[in-house]
């Protein structure tokens, strides 16, 4: 008669082993995951410097941007005015060889015996103006307006009851703009009140009357 075999008796499970494994496999794990949180605030750390840095740099691009930009709009403005000075030279020497023209133009006007000569110096006179102005030269009003010392340089003043005081009545010399400023001011006779300039002339006569102190 055979013997019967017996049923393998299940292996008693090893009192130190648990669901979650060998203690040294655990404590592994513990301190990778420490491990990486250390890192992973070490990388926040850097991004947040690199971050910083980079915002500074921005900035400090932009500032130099804008600082050339300034530069460039500096050196286009004082290159525009050295070329404007030079003109401004030649064309203040050019100015009373308009004067001449302007008078012989107005001297002329009237006589007829030379009315093709006239007409000569009047072309001329026009060529040459157009020229100017193509410089930026230009003549302004004066006659009618009130004096300005921004515009005008007062030669006399006359009593004049007809025109407001401080009006200019006579233009003896014109005055030009070379672009937006005055290259030469206008030579002007300018109105005053007639109790103005009495006031004045008594005011004179006084001081003319008074003894010398001493």
């Amino acid at each position: 008669m055979t013997e019967e075999t017996k049923p393998e008796e299940p292996k008693e499970q090893d009192s130190a082993a648990t669901p979650d494994g060998d203690p040294t496999e655990r404590q592994t794990k513990g301190l990778s995951t420490k491990q990486m949180s250390v890192e992973l605030d070490e990388l926040r750390s850097k991004l947040a410097e690199a971050q910083t840095a980079t915002e500074r740099f921005k900035d400090q691009l932009l500032r130099k941007a804008a600082e050339f930009e300034n530069y460039r709009r500096r050196s286009e403005a004082e290159y525009a005015a050295v070329i404007r000075s030079a003109n401004e030279n030649m064309l203040l020497a050019l100015l009373p060889v308009l004067d001449d023209f302007t008078r012989s133009l107005k001297a002329g006007k009237d006589q007829k015996e030379y009315d093709s000569f006239y007409r000569g110096v009047e072309l001329i006179h026009s060529k040459l103006t157009r020229i100017l102005e193509g410089e930026g030269l230009r003549a302004f009003e004066s006659t009618g307006k009130p004096f300005d010392v921004e515009y005008h340089d007062a030669l006399l003043q006359i009593p004049r009851a007809d025109v407001p005081p401080h009006t200019v009545i006579e233009e003896v010399e014109r005055g030009y703009m070379l672009h937006d400023r005055v290259l030469r001011h206008a030579r002007v006779v300018v109105s005053i009140a007639p109790e103005e300039s009495e006031a004045n002339e008594s005011g004179a006569d006084e001081i003319d009357g008074k003894e010398p102190n001493g």
